[in-house]
C-alpha cells in the first residue's frame, strides 16, 4: 500500500502523537508499505530523511502561538499543492489530528477519491488544562461537539488508542467505526541487568516520571507526595520532559524536596538506560488518552503508580491495588510510595509481573492491526465508489466548516479573554486567526 500520513510534526519528540506516527511509519515501511509523510518544515538544524516526507510551513495562530510554543507544539500550514503532490497514487490518508492541515488534506483525498483514516490523540483537556479551565465540562464538551461536527464525522474508521477515549467518544456521540489499538512501545524499551547508576543517585530512592511539564500532567501532585513522604530525604525525582511549567516545578520543588529535583530530556538509549536503573515510575496525570510513557517504564520491569482519574486510560494498566492512587490527591500517593519503599520484595515481585504483561504492548503486533483498519477502510471506500460513481462533492462541508470556525473562534475569544490573556496587555484580536481558517477551508 502506499499510505499518506498527514501530520503537524515529524521531528519532535517531545509530542506523544509525533513519536506514535514515526514508529508506526518505520515498521509499516519494513512491512514494505511505502509511507509518506506531510508535516511543518522543523526548525533549527534538524536533520530528516527526506524520502517521502513533504514539507510545509508552520501555521501561526496569533495570540494563542506563544502558548501552542511553549507546549512544544507546532501547527503546520496547510499547502494545496503540497498536498495533492503527496496525496496522489496513495491507498488510503490517515488523519493524525483534527487541525486545519488534516481538514484540508481529507477534502483533497476526497475529490480524488482516496479512502482516509483518522486518529483520536487529542483530549479536550489537553487544551484546557492550557489555559486553566481543565475541569469545565462545558467546554470540554464543547470541543468534542466541534471536533465531531467539523472533522471526525466525516471519517469513518477511527483509530483509538484506548478502550478509555473510545467511550468517551461514543459518549460524545460519535458514529464511527472506533478501532481501539494500543500506541504500541518500541523495540528498544527493555529490562536491562545491573545497569549502572551516576555517583549521585547510588544511594537514592529515584522516583521517575516521564512526559511534558504542563498543568494536566499533575507534576506538583508527585512533588508534594515526595515532601510529605518520611522518605523525603532518601528519595531522588526525576522528571524527564519539557514544557511550560518547568519554573513552576522548580520553585515547588524547592520548597518541598530535600534532595533536588533532576530534570532531563534524553535520547532513546539513554533514556532506557534510566527506565532500568530507576525504582519506580509515577503517571500522576489527570487526563491521558494512554501514555506511551508509562508503558516504556513497566516494559522495561519498572512499577508504576498511576492516578485513578476518570480521565484518564493509564489507571488500565495497574496491576496491583498498589499501583492506583486517588486522583489529585498528594497524600494517597505519599502513602504508595512509602508502601513500596518499605515493601521491595513485592516491588520486585510486580516487576516481574509487568515484563510479562507489557507482551501484549508490543509495537509489530499493534501496527498488524493497524495495518488492517486501513485494508478495511480501503475496501469500503471502494465498495461505495462502485456502487455511486464518486464520492460527494465537498461544496456543503466547506460551508459547514466555515460556520463552525466563526462559532470556536468565538468561543475561544472568550475563553481567552477570561483565562489565558491577562498577560496580553488586554490584546485579543483573533482577526487574522479567523480569516486565515475561513481561507483554508474555502479552497
Amino acid at each position: 500500500m502506499v499510505i499518506t500520513f498527514i501530520m503537524d510534526q515529524y521531528t519532535s519528540t517531545t509530542n506523544g502523537t509525533t513519536v506514535t506516527a514515526m514508529r508506526f511509519a518505520e515498521v509499516l515501511r519494513k512491512k514494505g508499505h511505502t509511507v509518506r509523510v506531510v508535516a511543518a518544515r522543523p526548525s533549527g538544524d534538524v536533520e530528516v530523511d527526506e524520502k517521502d516526507v513533504y514539507f510545509v510551513d508552520e501555521f501561526h495562530l496569533p495570540i494563542f502561538d506563544g502558548v501552542v510554543k511553549s507546549q512544544g507544539f507546532a501547527f503546520a500550514k496547510p499547502d494545496v499543492e503540497v498536498l495533492k503532490k503527496a496525496i496522489e497514487g496513495s491507498d488510503v490518508v490517515h488523519l493524525l489530528l483534527p487541525f486545519p492541515i488534516q481538514r484540508q488534506a481529507r477534502l483533497i483525498a476526497k475529490d480524488l477519491g482516496i479512502a482516509t483514516t483518522a486518529a483520536f490523540h487529542l483530549q479536550p483537556e489537553n487544551i484546557t488544562y492550557t489555559i486553566y479551565m481543565g475541569k469545565s465540562k462545558w467546554l470540554n464538551n464543547c470541543i468534542y461537539h466541534y471536533f465531531r461536527k467539523s472533522f471526525y464525522k466525516y471519517i469513518n474508521h477511527v483509530h483509538c488508542p484506548s478502550v478509555m477515549i473510545r467511550d468517551q467518544l461514543v459518549k460524545h456521540k460519535y458514529k464511527n467505526n472506533l478501532h481501539v489499538i494500543s500506541n504500541g512501545v518500541a523495540p528498544a524499551f527493555v529490562h536491562l541487568e545491573n545497569v549502572e547508576r551516576p555517583e549521585r543517585f547510588k544511594d537514592k530512592f529515584i522516583i521517575l516520571m516521564i512526559g511534558r511539564l504542563s498543568r494536566e500532567k499533575r507534576q506538583d501532585l508527585l512533588i508534594k507526595a515526595i515532601g510529605a513522604s518520611k522518605y523525603n530525604d532518601k528519595i531522588q525525582l526525576v522528571l524527564c520532559g519539557r514544557g511550560p511549567w518547568k519554573d513552576h516545578l522548580t520553585s515547588l520543588s524547592k520548597k518541598y524536596l530535600k534532595n533536588k529535583v533532576e530534570f532531563m530530556f534524553l535520547p532513546q538509549d539513554e533514556l532506557v538506560k534510566l527506565i532500568n536503573y530507576s525504582d519506580l515510575y509515577v503517571h500522576s496525570s489527570d487526563a491521558e488518552i494512554e501514555a506511551i510513557s508509562c508503558m516504556e517504564s513497566f516494559t522495561c520491569g519498572l512499577v508504576p503508580i498511576i492516578s485513578d482519574s476518570k480521565y484518564t486510560a493509564t489507571k488500565q494498566f495497574a496491576q496491583d491495588e498498589h499501583c492506583l492512587f486517588k486522583n489529585g490527591d498528594y497524600l494517597s500517593l505519599r502513602d504508595r510510595i512509602d508502601y513500596f519503599y518499605e515493601n521491595p520484595e513485592h516491588l520486585k515481585k510486580l516487576s516481574k509481573i509487568y515484563l510479562e504483561y507489557a507482551k501484549q504492548y508490543t509495537l509489530n503486533y499493534c501496527v498488524d492491526k493497524f495495518e488492517d483498519v486501513f485494508v478495511q477502510a480501503i475496501k469500503d471506500n471502494e465498495e461505495y465508489k462502485r456502487k455511486h460513481g464518486s464520492l460527494p462533492s465537498t461544496k456543503k462541508e466547506h460551508k459547514t466548516l466555515k460556520a463552525l470556525n466563526k462559532k470556536i473562534v468565538k468561543q475561544l475569544k472568550k475563553a481567552a479573554k477570561k483565562n489565558v490573556l491577562r498577560e496580553t496587555n488586554g490584546d485579543i484580536s483573533l482577526d487574522k486567526y479567523h480569516s486565515q481558517e475561513v481561507r483554508i477551508d474555502e479552497k
